[in-house]
């Protein structure tokens, strides 16, 4: 019999991420999380797409920002990644996945869409949450959404402390509105074999709780065969706070 105080844990199989991040959010949002999880011995990669970062240029489609995506899984010649999508993030990994399989290894959603064939991110919306995204929408100059603080607070850092719910509000830009409204191709995707997981914070408040929309199982199980993975936190909050914690999940997410 093996005592606890004798255990000693697996080391961690060395593995090669490419992070993507969603909306009203930019590669830094990783920073933490990728600074863990390369602390931990793992190759990792973190993309900006269009319309985001220093790009000017809010005028953007969704096959322009996952092209952005595939480009540089190419250009850098990556292999045997875990694509990881977060959020919005997660209809950019399913269309990636779509032109680049051969390079993918595993496919993990954080709190992210996965959508139907045919559907817009916006069709998974709560009615309520659609209508102020459009009204937002329409009241730009530029076809983008920039979320009050409000709601910004309630739904993406519920749980963070309000200071830290402040800073991080400070460094969101408007995000660009149409690739949320579009339709999307997703047949060859749900043709996929590549394994999937789903990782899933109870905390998260962006989709209401419960079958009718939510991350989990709404979401998850469109996947078909999957690993869930669980944690508590909200839907941005623990990339600034709890960073090793989140590299963990998607370790545990990604690992074979």
């Amino acid at each position: 019999m093996v005592s606890n105080a004798s255990y000693q844990p697996y080391p961690q199989q060395r593995l090669t991420f490419v992070l993507v991040h969603g909306s009203w959010a930019d590669a830094h949002f990783w920073d933490g999380i990728a600074a863990a999880l390369y602390r931990n011995g793992h190759s990792v990669y973190v993309p900006e797409y269009a319309g985001h970062g220093v790009d000017p240029n809010k005028n953007v489609t969704h096959a322009m920002v996952t092209k952005s995506v595939v480009d540089f899984i190419t250009q850098l010649n990556l292999r045997d990644i875990i694509l990881v999508g977060h959020s919005f993030g997660g209809t950019v990994v399913q269309k990636t996945a779509e032109q680049v399989p051969d390079r993918i290894k595993r496919l993990v959603f954080w709190d992210a869409f996965v959508l139907n064939n045919g559907e817009s991110l916006a069709d998974e919306l709560p009615p309520q949450t659609r209508q102020g995204f459009e009204q937002l929408r329409a009241s730009s100059k530029d076809d983008t959404i920039m979320l009050p603080f409000p709601l910004f607070r309630d739904l993406f850092v519920n749980t963070a402390p309000l200071e830290v719910a402040k800073q991080m509000y400070a460094v969101i830009t408007p995000e660009p509105a149409k690739p949320l409204f579009e339709k999307l191709d997703l047949k060859v995707f749900y043709e996929l074999p590549t394994p999937k997981s789903y990782v899933y914070f109870y905390q998260d408040n962006v989709l209401p709780q419960g079958e009718g929309f939510g991350w989990n199982p709404h979401m998850s199980t469109r996947l078909g065969l999957f690993r869930l993975i669980v944690g508590d936190g909200d839907h941005m909050t623990d990339s600034r706070t709890g960073p090793a914690m989140v590299a963990q999940k998607l370790y545990e997410a990604g690992r074979d």
